[in-house]
């Protein structure tokens, strides 16, 4: 018998439209909440003090699901015949249910197929921040994120608790309600059953040994890239109990590497600091493997001394990022910035390559650049994408308008002043700040000014031979509003997305907004890792096509996942798969680095 699901795929969220008035207001509001939560409420530390264990528990937790327990009700990591563990890595999830779905459900599979490679499911499931967009909420957990992945993944032992473990790290959006829900679901001690998986963490990050010589940790860097001194003596604890030479899979919520160009980013710091208690407390700990979300695309850097790879993974589910802005080559040994990777380990990163099957070297990145390029040119639709964005900046034309009209001696100042001013600080609060940053925003300013005040002048000459103001002066008022509004806004809106385009483009920044304003789901991604004692080896999945809402079926079967694609799913490498042997280099231990306390 085939049970219906509370709710159709028709009734749940699309792709977020991000340049909608209302979810700006109401961004704005939770960042400025969210930050006050950070520095005056930081739930990590009550967490923490509700969790007061001893060094001996929290390393306990961490090798639960090590073979020979003696808790038979949890799950156990089983290696293949082979010897090999298989996990999962997947951020950036909880957005628009077509693309999350479609990726839920190439996880939730025994096994998939992917070009002439059987990968079985892991073993465990890491979602490595932002499991859901725009903002936290019980609703979109629900939605976006428990819904999609139940469907996928059907529980089949509702009642037990032993199921495939998922471990998750919270990224900027789990932080705009100050963590609450994100806590609630994942901190909670019933285990919530997120389909067939579940989960067992105690805190916003976690560590686990995944074999005798592997671990993970994954942390939570909050809003301000800090870490919190529990977190830091969590992972003390954990580090000082491993044997030597283990080896560290470390998983951030940012992949810092990419934001070293952003004035003020501190994420890079803030996971070198983890990676240095690691050095500082494990004898001979190697960490080659870095990996992160946040940037909506695929991408791997490799170190040039050791040859440590820096993944970026973040195709889960929400709109799709760049890849035509990506460096060449990275510098990590930033004495500037208080950073020397992992002690020197590492100095520089290159964007790795690899050969497809003709042989043909391909730069480690999807969408490819040429394909990014090309889709930036959506923002010529710019206005057909964000209607509601337009209405804004034909308010805001009208307004400069009325100055114009009432007191054109003034107008131009007022205009330049608040229009630059706009721009400034829309562009420094994503790039920070900067001379080019400045250079910009006044030209945007200069440029919309002329416009909105030439449209202002025209459209009062017009309406002159239209509207006798004195006769009618609401009248009047009403065509001139209307006239600015709609056309101005319409004018802004593409001036706007060829700003986006050029700016992102050829200017090296806006990368953000240039594709958030087309909400692509496309070219989705996650990471399937395979380890063995002596390496780990990466296979990068990607679905270029996700089905439309139209193109979901109930599954007549009874068995499997709630919905089908009417056409197959089409999963496929990103690159061959990547592999990292272990290195026997060892870092020198560096002193001891200091930590916020709070």
């Amino acid at each position: 018998m085939i049970t219906k699901p509370d709710k159709s795929p028709a009734e749940l969220p699309h792709m977020t439209g991000w340049f909608g008035p209302s979810l700006l207001l109401k961004l704005l509001w939770r960042v400025i909440v969210s930050d006050l939560f950070g520095q005056y409420a930081d739930r990590r530390l009550i967490v923490a003090a509700l969790d007061p264990v001893k060094p001996e528990e929290l390393v306990e937790r961490a090798r639960q699901f090590m073979p020979g327990g003696d808790n038979e009700e949890l799950w156990t990591f089983t290696p293949d015949q082979d010897g090999a563990l298989w996990i999962d890595w997947v951020a950036d999830l909880g957005d628009g249910f077509d693309s999350t779905y479609a990726i839920a459900s190439l996880l939730a599979r025994d096994t998939l197929l992917v070009d002439d490679q059987t990968l079985p499911r892991g073993q465990l499931l890491v979602m490595g921040g932002d499991e859901v967009y725009p903002t936290a909420s019980s609703e979109a957990y629900h939605d976006k994120l428990i819904t999609p992945y139940g469907w996928a993944f059907p529980d089949p032992h509702p009642g037990l608790i032993k199921g495939p473990p998922v471990y998750a790290i919270p990224g900027n959006h789990d932080w705009y309600d100050g963590l609450v829900v994100f806590l609630a679901l994942f901190s909670r001690k019933e285990h919530l059953h997120l389909g067939g998986w579940r989960t067992h963490q105690r805190r916003s990050y976690f560590a686990l040994q995944l074999t005798q010589t592997w671990w993970i940790w994954g942390m939570d860097s909050q809003l301000d890239d800090d870490m919190d001194q529990p977190q830091k003596d969590y992972f003390v604890a954990i580090a000082k109990d491993m044997a030597p030479n283990s080896n560290i899979i470390l998983c951030g919520p940012e992949p810092g590497w990419l934001y070293t160009r952003i004035a003020g980013n501190g994420s890079l710091k803030i996971m070198d600091y983890l990676a240095n208690i690691a050095i500082n407390h494990c004898s001979g700990v190697k960490i080659p493997l870095v990996i992160s979300g946040d940037t909506h695309h695929y991408s791997r850097y490799e170190g040039d001394k050791n040859g440590t790879q820096f993944v970026t993974s973040g195709g889960g589910g929400a709109f799709l990022h760049p890849t035509h802005q990506l460096a060449h080559t990275i510098n990590v040994d930033r004495d500037a910035d208080g950073i020397s990777w992992a002690n020197g380990f590492e100095k520089t990163l290159k964007l790795a390559t690899s050969k497809d099957k003709a042989g043909v070297s391909q730069e480690a990145c999807y969408p490819t650049r040429s394909d990014s390029m090309a889709m930036l040119a959506g923002n010529f639709l710019f206005p057909l994408y964000n209607p509601g964005f337009g209405f804004v900046l034909g308010t805001a034309y009208w307004l400069l308008g009325l100055v114009a009209v009432h007191f054109p001696s003034d107008a131009w100042y007022v205009s330049l002043l608040v229009l630059a001013g706009g721009f400034y600080g829309y562009t420094r609060h994503q790039e920070g700040s900067s001379p080019k940053i400045g250079l910009v925003s006044l030209v945007n300013g200069v440029v919309h000014s002329v416009v909105a005040l030439e449209l202002a002048w025209t459209f009062a000459k017009l309406n002159l031979s239209l509207v006798d103001p004195g006769v009618s002066p609401r009248t009047a008022f009403i065509f001139f509003a209307a006239e600015l509004i709609l056309v101005g806004g319409m004018i802004a809106a593409e001036m706007f997305g060829i700003y986006l385009y050029l700016s992102s483009g050829f200017l090296g920044i806006n990368h953000n907004d240039g594709f958030s304003s087309m909400r692509r789901d496309s070219h989705r991604n996650f990471v399937r890792m395979r380890i063995t004692d002596a390496e780990i080896r990466l296979f990068p999945v990607g679905l270029t096509q996700i089905p439309d809402r139209a193109e979901w079926k109930l599954n007549a079967s009874g068995s499997g996942p709630r919905y089908l694609p009417r056409e197959e799913l089409k999963p496929h490498l990103i690159e061959p798969p990547i592999t990292i042997p272990i290195r026997r280099a060892t870092p020198q231990t560096p002193p001891s680095p200091s930590v916020s306390s709070g």
